[in-house]
């Protein structure tokens, strides 16, 4: 199967402090303009995006699968740690 890819131009709106920092990190890498740090940065942010909601419907799958004496055991660990973080 071939999948054809197409590229699409369209209007964004950054501070002009983001402008500079991306044409910066562009020319570092010696390009002229920073296109393909915002195509790297959107591939990074869907990517995250799918694998925290494989993980968010594997977590769900798990429902009911603890006994109530397990539920209560994560519970009072989960508690623990967290006062533990503060």
């Amino acid at each position: 199967m071939h999948v054809m890819m197409t590229n699409m131009r369209t209007t964004i709106e950054i501070s002009d402090e983001h402008r500079a920092r991306l044409l910066e990190l562009a020319a570092r890498r010696g390009e002229k303009g920073f296109s393909k740090l915002v195509a790297e940065a959107i591939e990074v942010y869907l990517g995250t995006l799918s694998r925290d909601e494989a993980k968010r419907q594997a977590a769900l799958r798990l429902r009911g699968s603890f006994t109530e004496e397990e539920a209560e055991a994560m519970r009072a660990a989960t508690s623990s740690l967290r006062q533990s973080w503060r």
